[in-house]
């Protein structure tokens, strides 16, 4: 990975939500902690409780109560919701939530930026908010941990948000991160996939 925004083009169909859960698998382990920020279907909160386990746990938010139900079912239907905590609240709140005893301790955070799909398309993540989510993950990823984020484009100030999103890329210090982005060819607003690490051996942010 290299400190260079949106330098791999995408071509052949890869659906850029199977790329974000394989670049996240290999910073999970069991008992470890995961946050899905956006828990939409559920689908990634799911690939994190399988990859962590019963014995992990893993942190949801969403601002739509239909979004932390539905979640929750998949994920007690599969007996892997003991170890979860599902908020109905706007990513936003991460650090709230999270940064004072979980600070330098989470393995993998997932974005899926945009709507909730089947959903009310009028009810989007905005740039602020999710800007504020991004920088408190700069306080709770573990050294080795990683950071996906999906970033989808055609609703109204979805290009801003993506706008948003590269810019607090491109402020990240090259010595305690790694990134990469990932795009579709030949396709109009396309989503963009945004991968990162923060490099072994250097503390979260206090």
């Amino acid at each position: 990975m290299t400190a260079t925004p949106m330098d791999r083009p995408l071509s052949g169909y890869q659906p850029l939500t199977d790329l974000a859960q394989a670049f996240i698998a290999p910073a999970l382990s069991p008992g470890g902690y995961a946050v899905d920020a956006t828990v939409g279907n559920g689908h990634d909160s799911l690939f994190l409780a399988r990859s962590i386990g019963p014995e992990g746990h893993l942190f949801g938010f969403d601002v739509q109560a239909s979004a932390i139900d539905l979640t929750f079912r998949r994920l007690r239907q599969v007996e892997l919701d003991a170890g979860v905590s599902l908020f109905h609240e706007g990513h936003e709140r991460l650090a709230e939530r999270l940064a004072g005893e979980y600070g330098g301790r989470i393995q993998a955070i997932m974005f899926n930026l945009g709507y909730l799909p089947g959903g009310d398309k009028g009810v989007t993540t905005r740039s602020e908010t999710t800007l504020a989510a991004l920088q408190a993950c700069e306080a709770l990823l573990m050294p080795g941990g990683r950071l996906t984020i999906l970033a989808y484009t055609g609703h109204p100030g979805g290009e801003r948000e993506a706008e948003t999103v590269e810019l607090w890329l491109n402020g990240l210090d090259p010595a305690q991160w790694l990134w990469h982005g990932i795009r579709p060819e030949s396709m109009h607003r396309p989503p963009r996939l945004h991968c990162c690490e923060r490099t072994p051996g250097r503390p979260g942010l206090e």
